[in-house]
């Protein structure tokens, strides 16, 4: 039985600054990604994946533009979906299964969503499993539906610029940290683990992740549009770009 979690809010709300620290224009993609979702609603209830969705800062936002939505939440991790389950409540369908298996969609309550969302979380699967994932999506989307990726994907062609936009990113990241604007990842896992309720939670998820996680892999948006067209999807593209990251969609 999952820990009571009576903070969930403030939880979430560090959450989200701590992801802010890391990503300055993380509601610019959000609100791109359901830009893209709303273009292709049909107008009858909305039925999103939030997929890698950790604490549930996707379905939250979904819910807030959608209130109608059917959502469903698929992570791995017991302690962001503990998190998830106490600030959503029940208005979203949580599941745990693991990205890196192929049966994990077995889990699933459906097999014909209007959109997937999923944001810098991707980039912990290997490439081969990464390329069959994005097939196994285009099986879960209704004909016109929609599959959104934002994550850290640099543009190939500039790839000077893009080294000294990480540069800048780092040096920022660094003052926020410094002047105690916000936690940084190590540190939020540190609070976490002090929490009675979230303790045996982040030992759990210490478990499934011994070493954190597998390393980042973060190949050019040309990449991802590429595994894209290969996966099946009728239409991929890039509907947004920020620095060195970028959200691809592919419509079944």
């Amino acid at each position: 039985m999952t820990p009571y979690i009576t903070d969930a809010a403030a939880w979430q709300e560090s959450w989200d600054r701590q992801q802010e620290a890391y990503l300055p224009d993380r509601e610019h993609r959000f609100t791109a990604m359901l830009d893209a979702v709303d273009a292709v609603h049909d107008g009858d209830r909305l039925r999103l994946l939030d997929l890698a969705g950790g604490t549930g800062s996707i379905s939250d936002r979904t819910l807030r533009r959608f209130p109608d939505a059917e959502v469903t939440l698929v992570d791995l991790d017991p302690a962001l979906l503990a998190l998830a389950r106490a600030s959503l409540g029940n208005r979203v369908t949580v599941v745990t299964a693991d990205l890196a298996r192929p049966d994990w969609h077995t889990a699933l309550p459906h097999r014909d969503y209007d959109a997937v969302l999923t944001a810098t979380a991707l980039h912990w699967l290997p490439a081969e499993r990464l390329t069959l994932l994005y097939a196994e999506l285009r099986d879960l989307l209704r004909p016109g539906g929609i599959l959104v990726n934002a994550d850290h994907m640099p543009d190939d062609t500039l790839p000077q610029l893009s080294k000294r936009l990480l540069d800048r990113a780092r040096d920022r990241r660094a003052a926020r940290y410094a002047a105690g604007a916000a936690l940084s990842w190590a540190e939020w896992w540190e609070r976490a683990a002090a929490d009675p309720a979230l303790r045996p939670l982040v030992a759990q998820r210490h478990a499934i992740y011994p070493t954190g996680h597998s390393p980042e892999w973060t190949p050019p948006v040309s990449w991802h549009l590429s595994a894209l067209t290969a996966a099946g999807f009728a239409e991929v593209g890039t509907v947004w770009r920020g620095g060195t990251d970028a959200a691809v969609a592919g419509v079944r």
